[in-house]
């Protein structure tokens, strides 16, 4: 089965507490409670409040076709919808793909190995409202050059979850603010338990996270793999917390902004572990510090972040201190120190994040859980995660999606849809386990005691 079998040992518990003469039926087997209502149990930072389509209504999508009916595209084309994928494999974009509001993106939902988006950048830019999850983006050298291969610009509450975004032109996946809209700025956004990575040269980045220092953007236990530069580069409101950094190259891990505008981050618990640096051309990429291009204007708690040089194959990295983030220079005789402005806790306007862990434990779960991890992680990030635990002796960063063991996204099995006679979105052995109508397609978008939808609570659910 591809749902948890908390589902089964509720309905043992009931039966046997219950008298001889009385009937288990209906909703009366109960979900779990999960506590606050938030996008989803687990979500962290300030997009965990996202609502996405929870009051809207299903869309399948059935075709791996770029755009008409059952297309992806057609999905995403108007809000309140819970997208579920009745189909698996790598859905090659022809030109852009836009999201719109109130969305929820479940692709774990899908069959075989799950979803690839190919080919063209995709963006989220006005999604307010977005809950998308278990999504591989992958733009490639046929994107357009100069574009990311996901990004924000402008619009609030969102949350990105176990995403793998890779290949991107210009970013591989950015959060930064649109001059054109000043009063716009993205906010209350979070990408947690996802993979960012491999950035094509020439210009191989992370993303930029740009906002203001009222705007908040969640970072939180992410892998930045063989970006050369911005894993990521920070302005504004940040919470960077125990994500793992992996084979930055000579243009920088963390990076602090280097302006004027003022900035606030709680940087803690996260991992930075050089790797090979072996750039596409055969020559080696010498990595920067971990962090880089600060100055008084970036407000910054650092604590329990970790720094692995020695590319010994082992996790035995130093933790780092304010020396590691101060720069001396002589001008005129005199020694300028430049640090950013050090505080001792973080702000109390960060959200507190329910699921810190230490820095090597951040490790251990990526290694175990992050990215697209669900239905089955593909052959990329599975590549990804063979890098980053040679700890330091791979490693690459590349021209080209072709130049990979895979030759671009690899081989995505296809699989089953499992058996669904309303065609609600979920499968008739969940309904029966759970005392729901498996022919009565309206019971999907029911509100439980728990306070999300019948099909959020199967969503939440299911595992391989």
């Amino acid at each position: 089965m591809r749902y948890t079998t908390i589902g089964i040992l509720l309905l043992a518990w009931v039966l046997l507490a219950c008298d001889e003469k009385e009937e288990v039926s209906g909703p009366s087997v109960p979900f779990p409670d999960y506590g606050e209502v938030l996008a989803f149990p687990g979500a962290e930072g300030y997009g965990r409040n996202a609502v996405g389509g929870r009051h809207g209504e299903v869309y399948h999508v059935t075709t791996l076709a770029d755009s008409g009916k059952g297309s992806l595209r057609d999905a995403v084309s108007k809000s309140g919808r819970i997208v579920v994928f009745d189909v698996a494999g790598i859905i090659r974009l022809q030109s852009p793909l836009t999201f719109s509001k109130n969305l929820t993106i479940a692709a774990q939902t899908a069959p075989g190995d799950g979803i690839v988006v190919y080919g063209n950048q995709v963006s989220f830019s006005g999604a307010d409202n977005v809950i998308c999850r278990y999504l591989r983006i992958r733009m490639g050298v046929n994107g357009k050059d100069g574009k990311d291969a996901a990004g924000v610009a402008y619009g609030a509450n969102m949350i990105f979850d176990h995403m793998s975004v890779t290949w991107g032109r210009d970013e591989c996946f950015s959060i930064n603010g649109d001059p054109k809209k000043p009063g716009d700025q993205p906010r209350n956004i979070t990408i947690q338990n996802s993979f960012i990575g491999q950035g094509l040269q020439p210009h191989s980045c992370g993303g930029l996270i740009q906002t203001t220092a009222e705007n908040g953007v969640t970072l939180y236990r992410n892998l930045y793999i063989d970006n050369k530069t911005r894993n990521p580069k920070v302005k504004g409101l940040n919470q960077f917390v125990n994500n793992v950094v992996y084979n930055w190259g000579n243009g920088g891990a963390y990076i602090m902004g280097d302006t004027e505008q003022t900035s606030e981050a709680d940087i803690r618990n996260n991992y930075f572990i050089v790797g090979a640096t072996l750039n596409y051309d055969g020559k080696t990429l010498g990595a920067t510090a971990p962090f880089t291009r600060y100055n008084e204007h970036f407000r910054a708690h650092l604590s329990g972040n970790y720094y692995d040089e020695n590319k010994d194959g082992v996790l035995n990295g130093r933790e780092l201190t304010r020396e590691d983030c101060t720069k001396r220079k002589q001008e005129s005789g005199t020694e300028i120190v430049i640090t950013p402005t050090f505080l001792d806790k973080p702000s109390d306007v960060h959200p507190a994040i329910e699921g810190l862990m230490t820095a090597r434990d951040a490790y251990e779960w990526i290694v175990q859980h992050g990215g697209a991890s669900l239905p089955a992680r593909d052959q990329v990030d599975s590549y990804l995660v063979e890098e980053l635990t040679s700890l330091g002796k791979k490693g690459g960063i590349i021209l080209t999606e072709m130049d990979l063991p895979a030759q671009g996204p690899g081989e995505i099995k296809s699989g089953t849809k499992p058996l669904d006679t309303d065609n609600d979105g979920m499968p008739d052995d969940f309904e029966d386990t759970y005392g729901l109508d498996k022919n009565d397609p309206s019971d999907a978008m029911k509100i439980a005691s728990n306070g999300y939808t019948n099909i959020e609570n199967y969503i939440f659910l299911i595992n391989k």
